[in-house]
């Protein structure tokens, strides 16, 4: 399944790698993370198998394959162009296939689309409820869409907006909503039709930090009621870290990591991060960095600023202070703290997410049921 994973393909299990990213130290797991254990013999829900896009010469996705388990959260983390795009148009049944195959809760997504589609929830990055709709109109006109039944359709709706706390706003008009309520919305809004499979395509972007936690803490009681299996790309690390069972990252149209947050983490050289900050360092200074002792990786981050990733802690820290001593180079900040997926991104792919924010790719739905793709 992953042959052309290159790096990773550890093999750890979540445990092996909770113990390496906590040096040995069993921490539960409410304390990491929101996420929940998904059981070995799970099946996938999500199977993605040797698929490729190709427009004319130019091949977006190459080559890729993984599965993804019943009930759990997925992360896919790319630079814009990497091909994460693509891949998610292909499953979702928005753009054809080259090659390969796609199946989504066992349908094919070329040959049984309808079926496919029946099967998912998307949840776009740009928030497309219609804001002169009510809450609630947007419910309804979305469950009326994908044939939910009279019946089921009031029972449903009834019970998501008591999910995600937006019972007291059913009859005001969308447009009156904050953004994290309408992020709310529309996340209730993707399973009306009681997907069993959920993409979602950077959730809390534009959202504040208390209104981002909430769509976790959210989004994480849904899963685990309804049994959910969720595919989300995100841009926020922590966001990644937190929620994700299993991360991806593409590059290139190839996938070219993926396993644990954990697992990840420990393949990157270096168990120590230190950012430091000087002022009036001389033109090689960022050379010189490369050579201390124990240094595995130096990241300029401008300003000053320097992400020093190394195998001796405390040695290189020592080490920093007297650089910058005899050096007569202005020490203004420094700042010790373990890997991060930051790290695992710059690592596979030689670039820091924060730089690819330039253009944001966002998806359209996928049709309703029954209409050609």
């Amino acid at each position: 399944m992953n042959e052309n994973v290159n790096k990773s393909g550890t093999g750890k299990t979540n445990g092996d790698a909770a113990r390496m990213a906590t040096n040995g130290a069993i921490v539960p797991a409410s304390e990491l993370s929101l996420r929940s254990a998904i059981a070995v013999d799970a099946p996938n829900t999500i199977e993605v198998e040797h698929i490729v896009k190709k427009y004319g010469d130019f091949t977006a996705v190459n080559d890729v394959s993984f599965g993804v388990k019943e009930g759990e959260i997925f992360g896919l983390l790319g630079p814009n162009g990497a091909g994460k795009s693509t891949l998610i148009r292909m499953m979702t049944t928005l753009i054809p296939i080259t090659s390969g195959f796609a199946r989504i809760a066992g349908h094919d997504v070329t040959k049984e689309p309808d079926a496919a589609r029946r099967m998912m929830g998307v949840i776009p990055q740009a928030l497309t409820s219609d804001l002169d709709l009510t809450v609630e109109g947007n419910m309804v006109i979305y469950a009326k869409l994908y044939d939910v039944p009279a019946k089921r359709r009031k029972e449903a709706i009834d019970e998501l907006l008591e999910t995600v706390d937006l019972t007291k706003w059913r009859d005001a008009q969308t447009k009156t909503l904050s953004g994290g309520m309408r992020r709310r919305l529309e996340i209730a809004r993707g399973l009306v039709h009681s997907p069993k499979i959920f993409f979602l395509d950077e959730p809390t972007t534009g959202l504040d930090p208390v209104s981002r936690v909430a769509v976790w803490e959210m989004l994480t009681a849904i899963k685990a009621k309804r049994k959910l299996t969720v595919l989300i790309t995100t841009h926020y690390m922590d966001e990644a870290d937190r929620l994700c069972n299993r991360i991806a990252i593409v590059d290139h149209g190839k996938l070219v990591a993926l396993d644990t947050p954990e697992a990840l983490k420990a393949t990157v050289p270096g168990s120590t991060v230190i950012e430091v900050q000087f002022e009036n360092m001389p033109p090689d200074w960022e050379e010189r960095l490369q050579h201390l002792p124990g240094v595995t990786s130096v990241q300029n981050e401008s300003a000053g600023m320097y992400r020093v990733l190394t195998t001796n802690g405390s040695g290189t820290t020592t080490d920093l202070v007297e650089i910058a001593v005899v050096s007569k180079v202005t020490l203004k900040t420094l700042t010790v703290q373990n890997t991060t997926l930051d790290d695992v991104f710059v690592y596979y792919t030689g670039r820091q997410l924060r730089d690819e924010l330039v253009k944001a790719h966002a998806f359209v739905m996928p049709p309703r049921p029954g209409m050609n793709p």
